[in-house]
């Protein structure tokens, strides 16, 4: 049998919790039961065609998509999990889920951010009958530009629970559901508006721990289909238009990232310069790296440079009736431009404050008085959580990582150096990729070549890994 990290000392070591308080499940369960209709302020979507994409075995569907055509243009519609139907402000529920702040993943099973009978069925947009759902209808012209936006209360039916792989397999079998006729022309437009927006995707390898064959647990590079590239394009539209609704009514709460110093762009370029990687004055970072291989030494080397880019992520909470004007910058430097969390609300506490401050700015009217109290709130409880499900998802790669190469200490192996180092300076990062793992190596390192290195450390109890370059 493979490696079998210990997950479960994980979860004692991130004080995650374990379950749900029972005053919390009975105000799930009385919110479960008693599932809103259409009516004045919720209009009936169910003739509407939708589905959702996800993982596949997915549960907590928070997005059902639709893409259609609508003249020369696009229509979407994008029905997010009506997750403020559900919970009571300033409930039991909602004091559980303000101390989460979000989902936490492991290789064995999530810790919910809501309870399951909410996440998993009542609340998630599951093809079993109406369900609640805030829904986005944003209209596009021919080059994929938004034209209208419009946003409001919905009882919505997805029409099929679809995975990544399948409706992929159906775009290159040139058929695709009709609820989605669309996705494979706009998708590619939004890809391009990214680029030209300055929107950087570094498409380093992402690692995933899943289940071996042999019933242990093994890591492997998770590869992003055009479908869910596509997929991401709808639902980073959906946040830029909410952003964008905060921002013109001067109240909100956005994801930001600080554009990069000039310095950091010209330091980028002496790298680009090092590792022999042609990069015209004219172009910018996103068209450099989209018109990058993937997989070569070089290009996982000035991709993986290219992180110093993105520093300082936050969240950035503004409100006039608190002092709080604008942001003085706005702006998210890996998507290109202002963005909002508005999409993920069973998984993501924040989304739901999103939704429910743009379903009262599109309805013209007042900021409820428990979202305006909450905003100043959120930036650091958001930052703690994002900090915490992080630290999670580290550790459980790391430790599977150690567990397999346990048994390879002391062996040379052959990485790509994707951050160089000296025999007498700190340690450079690389990359192996079989299995594939990122760890530190000490000693002398060229930036973009491969290396034969030792294994000296791999430490399954601590997710420790280390190399040493020469012999």
């Amino acid at each position: 049998m493979g490696p079998i990290p210990d997950f479960a000392a994980l979860r004692a070591e991130f004080a995650l919790p374990i379950g749900f308080p029972p005053a919390v499940l009975a105000e799930a369960a009385a919110a479960a039961a008693a599932r809103p209709g259409a009516g004045p302020d919720r209009i009936d979507a169910t003739g509407i065609p939708l589905v959702t994409i996800d993982p596949p075995g997915s549960k907590d569907l928070d997005q059902a998509v639709g893409v259609n055509r609508l003249g020369s243009g696009f229509r979407v519609h994008y029905a997010i999990a009506d997750v403020g139907a559900v919970v009571v402000p300033d409930g039991a529920l909602d004091a559980e889920v303000r101390r989460r702040g979000q989902t936490v993943y492991l290789p064995d099973g999530s810790v919910p951010l809501h309870p399951p009978l909410l996440s998993e069925d009542a609340a998630s947009l599951l093809p079993d009958g109406p369900k609640a759902a805030v829904l986005w209808r944003i209209d596009l012209d021919e080059a994929g530009e938004i034209v209208a936006v419009d946003v409001r209360r919905a009882v919505v039916a997805s029409r099929a629970r679809l995975d990544y792989a399948t409706v992929q397999a159906d775009v290159d079998a040139g058929r695709v559901h009709p609820a989605i006729a669309a996705l494979p022309a706009l998708g590619p437009l939004r890809r391009a508006l990214a680029v030209q927006r300055g929107a950087i995707e570094l498409e380093l390898p992402e690692q995933e721990v899943v289940p071996s064959a042999d019933g242990g647990w093994t890591v492997q590079v998770r590869r992003r289909t055009a479908v869910e590239e596509w997929n991401a394009e709808i639902s980073l539209l959906t946040g830029m238009s909410a952003a964008r609704m905060m921002l013109d009514a001067g109240i909100g709460l956005l994801r930001t990232l600080p554009a990069a110093e000039g310095d950091a762009v010209t330091d980028l370029r002496e790298i680009a310069q090092r590792l022999v990687i042609d990069w015209p004055a004219e172009v910018t970072v996103a068209e450099l790296l989209a018109g990058l291989p993937r997989d070569t030494p070089t290009a996982l080397a000035l991709r993986r440079a290219t992180t110093s880019l993105l520093r300082g992520a936050g969240y950035t909470a503004f409100d006039p009736s608190d002092g709080v004007g604008l942001p003085a910058d706005p702006g998210h430097a890996g998507i290109g431009a202002p963005y909002a969390h508005v999409t993920a609300p069973l998984r993501r506490l924040v989304d739901r404050f999103g939704s429910e401050l743009c379903l009262a700015l599109a309805a013209g009217a007042a900021v409820p008085e428990w979202l305006r109290s909450a905003l100043p709130a959120l930036p650091t409880v958001m930052a703690a959580s994002d900090a915490a499900a992080g630290g999670v998802a580290r550790a459980c790669v790391d430790r599977t990582e150690a567990a397999l190469l346990a048994d390879r200490v002391g062996a040379e192996l052959d990485v790509v150096v994707l951050r160089g180092g000296r025999a007498d300076g700190p340690p450079g990062e690389v990359y192996l990729p079989d299995p594939p793992v990122l760890a530190r190596c000490t000693g002398p390192l060229r930036t973009g070549r491969t290396a034969r290195v030792r294994l000296v450390q791999a430490d399954p109890e601590t997710g420790r890994l280390a190399f040493a370059a020469g012999s």
